[in-house]
């Protein structure tokens, strides 16, 4: 789906690019699959600031996605195709042939009318969801299970996928969008097809006040702070910090691996994301 861009008729609306929306069918929700979500604004239940600028934001309701895909062997149309707030991609509500009504993730593909269904015997066409060793090699997937039966857990944002690239030792293969080679349990369900929504990658806010309507508040650095409120705050005039750049509490901000080593996961990857290194611009 492209994005729409605007005359240039402010600051603002020269570089807002926002989405187009052409494939929203309809704007009102399915009520029974919606649930109340309250709004912590960064803070735990002490009243304690936990998420550094966090807050505001636009009222929303959760909508209740079936990540599981467990309703095998009953086909269901798709009735209608939806904005989901609280997620990158679009969703897509089907209606099975036994009345009951789930939100699922919408491919690239998906269309109003469509029929999709799960199980073993179902054909691997998109957005159809069985184990992975029912699926051919070569395959985009996405709602991928890592522990059978407890639902799909990665590459569920806009625009992802996974490629089964082999099987073997009742394991697949997987390369995940990070290019990490990830082994999974052939009895792990997926659904088969690409994420919806792949141009959002492409938005720009152009605004600071549509990133508040998303709850996110100011982002302020640290070599603009006081001393008594980061480590490389303070200095005369402007400062470049006057060491190597930390957290408010002292851990180092670049650099540093993240990842904690999980003996239970770890072992299945294959081969490690590579990061791509930026293109250093030649001078004169």
């Amino acid at each position: 789906m492209p994005t729409k861009s605007y005359r240039p008729v402010t600051p603002v609306l020269r570089y807002k690019k926002a989405e187009d929306f052409g494939r929203i069918s309809t704007d009102t929700a399915h009520k029974p699959l919606l649930r109340s979500k309250k709004q912590s604004g960064g803070r735990n239940s002490s009243g304690r600031t936990t998420v550094r600028y966090r807050g505001g934001g636009h009222k929303r309701h959760y909508r209740i996605i079936d990540f599981k895909r467990n309703k095998d062997g009953i086909p269901g149309v798709v009735e209608t195709i939806e904005y989901d707030p609280n997620r990158t991609c679009h969703i897509a509500l089907v209606k099975y042939v036994d009345g009951e009504k789930r939100y699922v993730l919408a491919t690239t593909r998906t269309a109003v009318g469509d029929r999709i269904v799960s199980g073993e015997r179902c054909e691997a066409a998109d957005g159809n969801c069985m184990q992975l060793q029912h699926i051919p090699a070569g395959t985009m997937v996405h709602n991928v299970e890592l522990v059978e039966g407890k639902g799909g857990r990665i590459v569920r944002s806009a625009g992802a996928y996974a490629e089964i690239l082999a099987k073997e030792n009742r394991m697949v293969q997987l390369k995940l969008p990070s290019s990490e080679v990830r082994a999974v349990r052939e009895t792990c369900r997926a659904t088969i097809g690409q994420v919806s929504n792949p141009e959002h990658m492409n938005v720009d806010l152009g605004s600071a006040g549509r990133k508040r309507w998303l709850g996110r508040r100011p982002h302020v650095r640290g070599v603009a702070m006081n001393p008594v409120d980061h480590p490389m705050g303070g200095g005369e005039g402007k400062s470049a910090g006057g060491r190597q750049p930390v957290s408010p509490w002292g851990q180092k901000a670049k650099g540093q691996k993240t990842r904690k080593k999980r003996k239970a996961s770890s072992k299945h990857i294959i081969r490690q994301r590579v990061r791509k290194k930026k293109k250093k611009q030649k001078s004169g």
